[in-house]
C-alpha cells in the first residue's frame, strides 16, 4: 500500500470511494438520514486547484482519500475516507502523515466530520492532536478545532 498525492485524473475513483462511504454510513446509521453524494467530477477537479488531495493505493486502485488546505496557520482537512473493507488497517493514519508532512508548519487542524463519526476524533487523538472546539454546522456535519500537542519527551 502507497501514499502519493492524487491528480485529477483520480477524481473519478477518489468520487466513486466517497459514493461507497456515504452508502456504507447510511447502512451503519439507518436511524439517521444520510444526505446523498451530489460533488461530481468538475467540482472535484475545482478542487485540485486549491487543495491538496492525498490518496492511498493497494494494487492499482485507490482505497482511501483525504484533502486538506491550509490558511492563516490552520490546516482544514475533509473527506478522510477509507474503504469499508480496509479500515482499521493505519491507512487513515498514514493519509493524516501525508496530510501534516505536507503542511509542517501548521499547529491547528480544522477537521470536517460527520456527526457520528467519534472515530475519527479518536483517530486524530492517537495522533497527537487535542481537541480544543466542536462546531456543529448541520445534523450531518461537524467541525472540530485541534491542536497539535508538543511532543516533551527527547
Amino acid at each position: 500500500m502507497k501514499i502519493n498525492l492524487a491528480a485529477i485524473g483520480d477524481a473519478e475513483q477518489i468520487l466513486n470511494l466517497q459514493k461507497l462511504a456515504y452508502q456504507s454510513e447510511a447502512e451503519i446509521y439507518p436511524d439517521c438520514i444520510i444526505p446523498p453524494m451530489t460533488q461530481t467530477i468538475g467540482n472535484m477537479r475545482e478542487e485540485f486547484q486549491n487543495q491538496v488531495l492525498y490518496k492511498a493505493i493497494y494494487e492499482n486502485d485507490i482505497i482511501g482519500s483525504v484533502r486538506a488546505y491550509s490558511e492563516d496557520n490552520s490546516c482544514f482537512i475533509g473527506r478522510l475516507i477509507v474503504h469499508p473493507e480496509f479500515q482499521r488497517k493505519g491507512i487513515g493514519t498514514k493519509l493524516m502523515n501525508a496530510v501534516e508532512t505536507h503542511f509542517s508548519d501548521v499547529q491547528r487542524y480544522e477537521l470536517f466530520t460527520g456527526t457520528k463519526s467519534i472515530e475519527n476524533i479518536r483517530l486524530y487523538e492517537r495522533l497527537g492532536y487535542k481537541p480544543i472546539k466542536e462546531q456543529v454546522v448541520n445534523k450531518f456535519l461537524s467541525l472540530i478545532s485541534m491542536e497539535k500537542r508538543r511532543n516533551t519527551t527527547t
